[in-house]
């Protein structure tokens, strides 16, 4: 069917080829982060996926991300105007839902083929069978999926690694990903850690389906040793290195990369002491900021969130049946943990229940590619050699759209790029992701269909700002609840009356 180095080379060639060069890293001196959502359709006869000939599927990318920055508190605004979150998987997401609601209009004015068919209900649509979403990023997300134990091994100078758990004795290496002082930092790379660590070629893709761990290569099954799955929130890295000690040759654990997220209030914080035990996993946490604190969530308990109330958010669930859920999530080559990954993105909310019909805890697909990303810090590091200057991230962000009209967007500082203070506020100074936009194209979508064809939850009631939007979402608002209450109760919200704008 499909492998995750197929979707990561896909992703890389859509980069190369799709994005321009505006808001890519400077060669030799930046590097990022990118992520994306590919489309996978089935083909219409399934009974030509036999093991002999497996069958063959369509992929395209349908929106893509790349960033590694956030914007303090201190620089939020009340119009929805400016991207509080540049990481390339929020990025990446926001981008999505552009290309579904563009999927949507289509459907609804019924001019071209959609990847959305009728639902059973008034005014509601629901995604074709024959189609799912994967979601690639060449980093692990920031925050608890980059808490990732370190072993000891012995002395080799080289790029630090990490070991996966489920696979014999191989090792992956990446280089330091983050360097300390940048908004996306998982690790110390003063640790002499970094120096005691073993080398060896990984070619097989790790995946976490249902709790269990499996060793998968590509186009073939192999069987493993299988660790038992961490999903407690309360566990600590402690409580993780003991459970990881039976991994083969008893292997010590003897520190954990480090994540730059921080604890958000009212959460038990990071111990901080040294070793495996300075940071306590399965924690909600805020993205680092230079001096002025983010209200921007981890990108691991984003995609947590995601894996419960789906991709769309509260707009589009007006007019779907179902949430859009990500089937697989795929990372590319660099520190990685199946059990880091799996109690990010699926333990800490698995035992969430009671959830609005369509609304459920998926069972998440989670594999790596051995397939490096040619501008991640780890690569460009390797090959700028001994060039003079400090390597930093790329400031500025890329959005793209599988949308015909501007799928582009680049923007530094959560606003398109080239932004002036003076222009701040007009209709130039906005991404076509930002919220205001996206309310604005959401609201264009319903001019096009006539309102008595329009879904109940729009009819009911006068809505007027974008606050009322996402709250007549009914089901969508529920599910939300639900999860906040028995999972993520310390999740840092943006007051109302940033939602008020029109």
């Amino acid at each position: 069917m499909w492998t995750a180095d197929e979707i990561a080379l896909l992703c890389y060639e859509h980069y190369g080829i799709r994005l321009p060069k505006k808001g890519k890293p400077e060669p030799n001196h930046e590097w990022t982060l990118l992520a994306a959502v590919v489309k996978i359709q089935s083909p219409a006869d399934q009974d030509c996926d036999t093991p002999d000939k497996p069958a063959q599927v369509t992929k395209e990318v349908v929106s893509m991300g790349t960033g590694t920055k956030c914007i303090g508190q201190s620089k939020m605004r009340k119009s929805g105007d400016i991207l509080n979150d540049s990481h390339a998987e929020v990025i990446a997401r926001r981008s999505f839902q552009r290309y579904l609601l563009h999927q949507l209009q289509l459907a609804a004015t019924l001019k071209e083929d959609s990847i959305f068919v009728p639902g059973t209900q008034k005014g509601l649509w629901k995604l074709r069978r024959d189609l799912i979403f994967v979601f690639f990023s060449s980093h692990t997300p920031c925050g608890d999926a980059s808490i990732i134990p370190m072993l000891e091994f012995e002395d080799q100078p080289c790029c630090p690694v990490i070991r996966d758990w489920a696979s014999n004795s191989s090792v992956e290496a990446s280089s330091n990903l983050e360097a300390p002082g940048n908004e996306r930092k998982y690790e110390d790379p003063d640790s002499p850690v970094t120096k005691k660590m073993r080398l060896e070629p990984v070619t097989a893709a790790r995946e976490v389906t249902n709790g269990a761990t499996h060793h998968q290569s590509f186009g073939k099954q192999e069987s493993g040793p299988v660790s038992p799955g961490i999903n407690s929130c309360n566990l600590t890295v402690e409580g993780l290195a003991a459970v990881t000690r039976i991994a083969p040759g008893s292997a010590k654990v003897i520190d954990v990369y480090r994540t730059g997220a921080k604890c958000v209030p009212g959460e038990a914080g990071d111990s901080r002491k040294p070793g495996a035990a300075f940071h306590q996993v399965g924690l909600l946490r805020v993205k680092p900021g230079r001096g002025d604190r983010t209200r921007s969530m981890s990108c691991s308990d984003k995609m947590a969130r995601w894996n419960v109330l789906g991709c769309q958010g509260a707009l589009l669930m007006h007019f779907l049946e179902e949430p859009i859920y990500l089937s697989a999530v795929i990372i590319g080559k660099c520190p990685y943990s199946q059990e880091a990954m799996q109690r990010a993105l699926t333990g800490r909310c698995q035992n969430v229940s009671a959830l609005p019909k369509g609304f459920g805890v998926q069972e998440l697909k989670i594999l790596q590619s051995d397939l490096l990303f040619e501008q991640s810090r780890c690569a460009v590091q390797a090959k700028r050699a001994d060039s003079p200057g400090r390597l930093v991230p790329c400031g500025a962000a890329i959005s793209w759209s599988a949308v015909p009209q501007q799928p582009l967007d680049v923007t530094a500082n959560g606003f398109p790029q080239g932004t002036t203070k003076k222009t701040i506020g007009s209709l130039q100074a906005r991404s076509q992701i930002s919220k205001v936009e996206l309310f604005r194209s959401f609201q264009k979508l319903l001019s096009r269909i006539a309102r008595d064809k329009w879904p109940d939850s729009l009819r009911v009631q006068k809505l007027d700002t974008y606050q009322d939007y996402k709250e007549a979402a009914s089901s969508y608002q529920e599910a939300w609840s639900t999860l906040r209450k028995q999972a993520f109760g310390s999740w840092i919200r943006n007051p109302p009356d940033y939602h008020q704008f029109k």
